[in-house]
């Protein structure tokens, strides 16, 4: 079997060892075991793991203890704790020092396996996160701003490396809030020039006399309130490199004086009769099609060519889906230092909507969410509840996909099985609101109220650390659901 990860547990007694070695190693897992803090700590220091299963009550060095002494060897380690129903609120005290989450005894190897399965990919996402940018910065010299691992990311960075070292001008295409700002200064900061002045022009901000004005100056008296001489963006610029932002915004008038720039490298101030030379490699970008406006007439034909010597085209968001959660997990940390939160990620619910949400203001947008969720959260773990209501109600839905055995199947177990599962889910998506849970599922409050007590379905323990059951409430499930909820897009599989 594939090897999953490398698992610690640290548990008082051999039994539970043996038990939770048993299960994680016919799941394909490697494990090591502790029979107190003292030896998990020991062999944490020896070696790396994926995650950590621990005791709460245990002799001597104690779970909580155990926990904060592994965060303070590996800060990234998920720590699940394992807890009897009357030591909750000592679980929870757990969650808040930074655990992945905690089960309680008597438990079920579904649950188990779930929870571990969560905890794993969330350490290797950063485990790979981490080794991506130091990749990156390697290979890429100065792309610390532009994350991704996709085909098309990667391809993006291939022919930045290739560009950057010409003079030749580029067209960076993409939508808005792809980041081609970034790729034009990855261009002038991966170049010869990289010492030089790197000067952004907002093409469409000005009209057409101020903004000649603005790349090329003037001399006194070229226009009412000319009373001095001034340089121009392309003077400023002179052995950089200039970027037009959006040059499909620059007026028809200007882009002749552009285009003479581009072919002749030099220009005369407005008013003036000196012929002035400047080095100056151009980067341009748009969102827009220049070839239509061209064939429009809108946009120089002369000037599109001189432009489009060499194109890099951004892929916008939705169609780099895996880069998701590694931009996200940057945001979480520049955010995180900003507002001085440590620690701080994504539950894997939340982590599923944004990573199937289609993101219209591509990286920006993503940006903006995960800053808000940042300044926001009480508890290091984010879930879906700081998601914003537009980007969990669009949320699409898959069917599982279902496999027949040749023996066959019972028909009526699958369909309530499948039943349970959605309203699971829709809970979950609902933030344990059963009103809007509802809602979603476009059936009245009594009909899903009838259909919950059915079931027997429990609200998830785990959602936030705040929500946990107390000791005293006699309706809190000892154990939840052996399934878990089916996560849309992922074909029935657990989350």
């Amino acid at each position: 079997m594939t090897r999953q990860g490398t698992i610690l547990v640290v548990d008082d007694e051999e039994i539970m060892r043996e038990v939770l070695e048993a299960l994680l190693v016919r799941e394909g897992y490697q494990v090591r075991l502790a029979q107190t803090g003292h030896e998990g700590l020991e062999l944490a220091r020896s070696q790396s793991f994926d995650a950590a299963v621990v005791d709460v009550m245990m002799p001597g060095l104690d779970g909580i203890a155990t926990l904060q002494e592994l965060k303070r060897i590996d800060e990234e380690l998920p720590v699940i704790m394992i807890t009897a129903f009357a030591s909750v609120e000592t679980a929870i005290t757990a969650m808040k020092l930074g655990a992945f989450d905690y089960i309680t005894k008597p438990f079920k190897n579904d649950e188990v396996l779930v929870v571990l399965k969560n905890a794993v990919e969330r350490r290797q996402l950063v485990v790979e996160n981490k080794a991506l940018k130091q990749n990156l910065q390697a290979r890429y010299h100065k792309f610390a701003n532009i994350i991704g691992k996709s085909p098309k990311m990667r391809q993006v960075f291939d022919l930045i490396i290739q560009a950057a070292p010409s003079r030749s001008t580029v067209l960076v295409y993409g939508e808005s809030g792809t980041g081609k700002e970034l790729v034009a200064r990855a261009l002038h900061t991966n170049s010869p020039r990289a010492d030089k002045p790197f000067v952004t022009v907002n093409s469409g901000s000005l009209p057409p006399d101020l903004l000649e004005s603005n790349l090329f100056g003037h001399v006194k008296g070229a226009f009412t309130g000319a009373v001095y001489p001034k340089k121009g963006l392309f003077e400023l610029a002179d052995k950089g490199s200039i970027f037009f932002d959006e040059i499909g915004n620059v007026p028809l008038e200007t882009q002749a004086k552009l285009l003479r720039v581009i072919q002749e490298r030099e220009f005369m101030r407005l008013g003036g009769v000196d012929t002035i030379r400047v080095d100056v490699r151009i980067i341009a970008a748009t969102n827009v099609d220049l070839r239509k406006m061209m064939e429009e007439g809108r946009f120089r034909e002369d000037l599109y060519y001189r432009l489009h010597v060499i194109a890099v085209t951004l892929p916008p968001l939705r169609e780099r889906r895996e880069d998701v959660p590694l931009l996200a997990q940057h945001f979480l940390q520049k955010y995180g230092e900003e507002n001085a939160k440590s620690g701080l990620e994504l539950t894997p619910e939340a982590l599923d909507l944004l990573v199937e949400y289609d993101w219209p203001g591509n990286v920006r947008e993503l940006e903006n969410v995960i800053e808000r969720a940042v300044v926001l959260c009480s508890s290091p773990r984010i879930g879906i509840d700081l998601v914003p209501d537009h980007v969990r109600a669009t949320r699409p839905f898959h069917m599982p996909t279902i496999v027949v055995p040749p023996e066959g199947i019972s028909f009526k177990e699958v369909v309530g099985d499948f039943e349970r599962r959605l309203i699971e889910s829709t809970l979950e998506a609902a933030g344990g609101v059963q009103k809007r849970a509802a809602e979603l599922l476009h059936i009245k409050p009594t009909t899903l109220n009838e259909m919950i007590k059915r079931y027997d379905i429990r609200p998830r323990r785990s959602r936030r650390p705040e929500e946990a059951p107390s000791p005293g409430d006699r309706d809190a499930p000892a154990s939840p659901a052996a399934v878990p909820p089916v996560r849309p897009g992922q074909g029935g599989r657990p989350a």
